[in-house]
């Protein structure tokens, strides 16, 4: 069983009055996802790194961390990803 660990961004926008997750984009390192959090924090309404750990072979998901938040992110963003 061999894990891998994924780098990602995570965009929020506002929908309705509502924030919402937006896109995602990967990153090949945890600094790299870091500062391209920190860099479209400037033009979105808020990011988050994220460092997500999962099974090679099944795809399962294995840990979810948040690295970083910048701007506004949904108060209950840390929870929905323990339940992810």
């Amino acid at each position: 069983m061999a894990m891998k660990s994924t780098f990602l961004v995570q965009t929020f926008v506002i929908k309705r009055k509502r924030l919402v997750p937006g896109d995602r984009e990967v990153s090949p390192t945890e600094s790299g996802a870091l500062k391209k959090a920190e860099a479209m924090a400037a033009r979105m309404p808020g990011t988050a790194a994220l460092k997500v750990v999962a099974d090679d072979e099944t795809g399962e998901l294995k840990a979810a961390t948040i690295l970083g938040q910048f701007g506004e992110v949904p108060e209950d963003f840390a929870e929905s990803l323990q339940g992810a």
